[in-house]
């Protein structure tokens, strides 16, 4: 579990390049250390082997002299009982009788005197039980270090303990380590390096691919004809970067196909949006100016013909508006420009409102406005019909007796207007896309509601604030629904 969190907090590479090179770094490092290990232990199995043999090829030669506690410094070119002249100094001999060390002594070195070995009880317990097996074990005695030591059997029922010093060994082996560390860190360290260039270098068609989608990602897709970024460059198509290049630059082929249709066919739309609407103006109107006409007859008019005039110019009037609307959808889709005045918004509210409170006098109308005027700049016709719209929205859609707050407030660099309603709010499928044209929901807000509206009334709010460099967002639950459009203060949009 502590190995699994240390692993959680090591550093996370979140580039492939990173990543390449750090495995290949790893991988590097996991190969120099097991040569290294490798290395360490077969040098140090050689080297004590030869210890070992050279145990082997001079025999008890020391300890049999240390049998009788005869040996002296001055016997050491040895005598019939104890040949000492082949020993290394630093040779360790030991006499042990039934368990029990009786001599222990180290051959010196040059002019050194005589070196009495003084064991401890460990060390005499480690001796006693060194098996009598002719191989070399390793022990390690208190005041002398580590020891490869042989016992052989002797004459008198003893047991006879010769050894050498695997300090040389452990000093060669500790150069091989240290020498190998610097060679495999230095090696490591040119090798993250001149991996890091191949990689990069192998990966620059990957990057070129990356760099292309960013570019392609940045672009607003959404508005319109769009001019893609040219092709990402295509590599060897036998390999895998050259085959998504090459799938990457046919997908953006087929967007940039799709997005011609699509804007071709949002034209097409628009202009007949935008003929018809202005075609049926004409007769729109005469409809409604016959059917007015006939209700001034001064003659008598059967009620049931009165009735259907009055159904006749009502319905006019209504699809009137809404050809208006059409084509104030299709002016703004074409990008034509708004008026750019200073307008008070602080009065375009107070109309608004005192409207709305004729127009729907069984809903409670509340006003929260600021002490100084708010000025906007921007098309007073069109924020006017912002604000209407988002009245009557609050006015047809909730149930008679709905409290519906109108707040205006600024900060400075922005002009933010709420409409705020307690009515059953916008049912949540509908709010994705309640800015939309023909969204309609009035049905599903107030049962009661007569279903007149064409659901354009919200989206030319979208559009008029758009148009305008403003934001407008819309936050329902049941209980409460909130309209905020905010518009910047001071200067041209």
């Amino acid at each position: 579990m502590n190995l699994l969190r240390r692993l959680r907090h090591l550093p996370r590479f979140r580039t492939l390049r990173a990543r390449l090179t750090a495995g290949l770094v790893v991988l590097l490092a996991v190969s120099c250390a097991a040569v290294g290990v490798a290395a360490v232990v077969e040098l140090d199995g050689f080297l004590t082997g030869r210890l070992d043999q050279q145990l082997q090829q001079t025999g008890p030669s020391f300890p049999q002299s240390l049998e009788h506690g005869t040996y002296k410094p001055s016997d050491r070119d040895g005598d019939e009982h104890g040949d000492t002249r082949r020993q290394a100094p630093g040779t360790f001999g030991a006499r042990l009788l039934k368990g029990r060390v009786t001599n222990a002594a180290l051959i010196p070195s040059g002019a050194d005197p005589d070196l009495t070995v003084a064991l401890t009880n460990r060390d005499r317990t480690a001796l006693a039980a060194l098996p009598v097996d002719g191989r070399g074990h390793t022990v390690h005695l208190a005041s002398i270090g580590a020891y490869r030591l042989l016992a052989w059997p002797g004459r008198d029922g003893d047991v006879l303990v010769t050894g050498l010093s695997l300090e040389p060994v452990r000093s060669t082996v500790h150069r091989l380590e240290v020498v190998a560390a610097a060679v495999f860190g230095l090696a490591l360290a040119a090798a993250g390096v001149a991996g890091a260039l191949w990689v990069r270098w192998s990966l620059r068609p990957l990057s070129r691919v990356a760099d292309t989608a960013t570019r392609v990602s940045e672009l607003p897709l959404a508005s319109g004809e769009v001019a893609l970024p040219s092709r990402a460059p295509e590599s060897d198509p036998r390999s895998e970067v050259g085959r998504m290049a090459t799938a990457f630059n046919r997908m953006l082929g087929h967007v940039e196909d799709a997005l011609t249709k699509r804007h071709a066919s949002e034209e097409r739309l628009r202009t007949f949006a935008a003929d018809a609407s202005h075609e049926l103006r004409t007769p729109v109107a005469s409809v409604r100016g016959h059917a007015e006409l006939a209700l001034l007859h001064p003659g008598p008019v059967p009620r049931e013909v009165t009735r259907a005039l009055e159904r006749i110019t009502a319905e006019s009037s209504r699809m009137g508006e809404m050809v208006d609307d059409l084509l104030l959808l299709a002016r703004l889709d074409a990008g034509r420009p708004l008026e750019r005045h200073p307008v008070d918004l602080t009065h375009l509210v107070l109309d608004a409102v005192t409207d709305a409170r004729a127009a729907g006098p069984g809903h409670r109308w509340t006003l929260d406005l600021p002490e100084d005027p708010v000025t906007v700049t921007g098309d007073a016709h069109r924020l006017q019909q912002v604000l209407a719209n988002l009245l009557a929205n609050a006015r047809l859609h909730t149930p008679v007796g709905t409290k519906v707050t109108v707040t205006l407030e600024t900060d400075g660099t922005a002009a933010v207007l709420q409409v705020h309603d307690d009515g059953p709010g916008v049912p949540k499928d509908i709010q994705p896309g309640v800015f939309e044209r023909f969204t309609r929901a009035e049905h599903r807000r107030r049962p009661d509601a007569s279903g007149s509206g064409a659901g354009l009334g919200l989206s030319i709010v979208a559009a008029v604030v758009e148009a305008h460099g403003g934001t407008v967002a819309l936050q329902s639950t049941p209980g409460s629904t909130t309209f905020t459009v905010e518009l910047a203060t001071g200067g041209d949009t």
